[in-house]
């Protein structure tokens, strides 16, 4: 982690995010997630404390709060954050969440690691209960309009990544993150979340996708030599640059933009898996890298054949 890239944050915070990702592992993103969450948090209860007028919080500087500060804070203090974030912000509940469990977790560095508080003003905030939602993915017409779709200069390029991303599942940080020296004859193998390897078999329809790919992939000139895709400037691709090539390769396919995006062609790959290839659940847990089977569990729901016919059968449907 640089912690240069936080240094609007008061070192109490910089120390915190040091330990989640080289103690706890954490990944990239789940640290700049945090360092955001816990900027906005405390630019707010600073504002909230001393009575600041101003209804910009960028307009706050938090480098100076110190253990001190964070002493005087009481459990109505994050009642009033999170208020704020309902009926100021109109933030979701998974949004509310999130923000709770990185309050929650600072705190609990706090108290129990660095044992810098004694009582711990966070312990009894509840999380907003998040329903379960069938997740949006394509049809499999649409999935096969999306790959024929892909043309360009980079054609090779994007039809491989789209391939990976439509058969086996892989998140976005797992894609932009392959090495050559990843992919072992039909085995790829994946850093998921918390660093924690898995091996993906690749189908024939990936090894033919990847073999057309290397044949065009640049050797003279290139920056990250291992990486498997590389953006214009010969250098790994960034997630970005991926998600802009998703979508205008969804555009092209005249699909809704809005609607799909990396992680929702990852649905995509888990739902067909499960719909039409009959895949068993555990077996699609440990393809998508899923700690919790209960995860995976939310492709069971979707567009399910044997409930239809059940009720197709009911009795009642005859009369």
């Amino acid at each position: 982690m640089n912690k240069s890239n936080y240094e609007d944050l008061p070192i109490i915070m910089q120390e915190y995010l040091f330990y989640i990702s080289s103690i706890k592992n954490r990944s990239p993103q789940t640290i700049k997630e945090y360092y955001y969450d816990l900027r906005n948090i405390f630019r707010f209860l600073k504002r909230d404390k001393y009575n600041i007028k101003t209804d910009d919080l960028k307009e706050i500087d938090i480098k100076d709060i110190d253990i001190n500060f964070i002493r005087t804070l009481k459990p109505n203090d994050f009642y009033n954050y999170l208020y704020y974030l309902t009926d100021e912000m109109k933030a979701k509940p998974v949004s509310r969440a999130r923000k709770i469990s990185t309050i929650k977790s600072f705190f609990n560095y706090l108290c129990n690691k660095e044992k810098l508080l004694d009582i711990n003003p966070c312990v009894d905030l509840e999380t907003p209960k998040l329903g379960k939602r069938i997740p949006k993915y394509l049809k499999l017409e649409e999935a096969h309009a999306l790959l024929q779709s892909v043309d360009g200069k980079h054609k090779s390029r994007d039809y491989a990544m789209l391939t990976l991303f439509l058969n086996c599942g892989l998140r976005l940080a797992e894609l932009v993150n392959i090495n050559l020296s990843h992919i072992r004859k039909d085995i790829l193998t994946v850093i998921g979340k918390g660093d924690k390897e898995r091996s993906i078999y690749l189908n024939k329809a990936c090894m033919e996708a990847i073999s057309s790919y290397l044949i065009d992939r640049p050797v003279d000139g290139v920056i990250d030599k291992d990486a498997l895709f590389l953006s214009s400037r010969y250098k790994r691709i960034g997630r970005r640059t991926v998600e802009v090539i998703v979508k205008k390769h969804v555009i092209k396919a005249g699909l809704d933009p809005n609607k799909y995006s990396p992680h929702k062609l990852r649905h995509t790959a888990a739902t067909l898996m499960y719909k039409h290839g009959k895949v068993d659940i555990r077996a699609l847990q440990q393809i998508l890298g899923h700690e919790s089977i209960s995860t995976t569990e939310i492709y069971t729901h979707v567009d399910n054949e044997e409930v239809r016919r059940a009720l197709d059968k009911n009795p009642l449907n005859k009369l």
